[in-house]
């Protein structure tokens, strides 16, 4: 129901591209992530770098977009993009640092594993510790394509993640829930606790431990302002 507000709200256009363009910027990359509010698993991030001369119809928030399509594009952005990059923080940085500061870890991760690298970079409501110029966007994979093409590749990354997961933990449903804190995760939660690779400094996850956590550790979780 958000998405279709913020989309309502918003048009996906390549205007802030042009405006980098028209100062002298020649690759303008968008980056953003997936599976901030996951409990299990890695925080994906992705950069693109796309062509002015390729353009690639339908990008979008990759929430708004159903997943048979979000995979095709995904093909098709990194077919014609000039450059792009899939990155991610896993689970036990999440732990240590807080989503907030995972996140931008695994957005770093993949704005500098552009090859050719960007002059310039757009990305979703975060400002990135990166040397080059930068414009963060409050609902950047909304109003920004390249932004929406990094949000596409990084959502299909993620959940293709998941798939290979439900394998080895198959009582979880993370084909389905992709890990996020849908009922019957929380359920399977309630019934066989986490595994290693669940966000310990997420509330539902400690909750469901059969670990009783020292004091100490507790504080550190509350530290990292994880406790979602």
């Amino acid at each position: 129901m958000r998405g279709n507000r913020t989309a309502a709200r918003y048009q996906c256009t390549m205007a802030f591209e042009r405006q980098a363009r028209a100062h002298g910027y020649q690759r303008i990359a968008g980056a953003d992530e997936a599976g901030r509010g996951a409990l299990f698993g890695p925080v994906f991030a992705a950069a693109v770098v796309l062509s002015p001369d390729r353009p690639i119809r339908g990008l979008n928030d990759s929430k708004l977009i159903e997943p048979p399509e979000r995979v095709a594009l995904s093909r098709q952005i990194r077919e014609r993009a000039l450059a792009c990059s899939v990155a991610a923080a896993d689970c036990f940085e999440v732990d240590r640092w807080n989503i907030l500061q995972a996140s931008r870890l695994a957005l770093r991760r993949a704005v500098q594993s552009l090859d050719p690298a960007c002059d310039y970079l757009l990305v979703d409501w975060v400002r990135l510790d990166w040397p080059g110029p930068q414009q963060p966007l409050v609902h950047g994979d909304a109003r920004s394509r390249s932004i929406a093409a990094a949000s596409i590749l990084a959502k299909v990354a993620r959940d293709e993640c998941m798939m290979r997961w439900d394998a080895v933990f198959p009582e979880y449903g993370l084909a389905g829930n992709k890990g996020y804190p849908t009922p019957d995760h929380r359920a399977a939660l309630d019934r066989f606790g986490p595994t290693f690779l669940h966000r310990f400094s997420y509330a539902p996850v400690r909750a469901a431990s059969r670990v009783v956590l020292r004091p100490e550790q507790a504080n550190l979780f509350a530290a990292a302002g994880g406790a979602n």
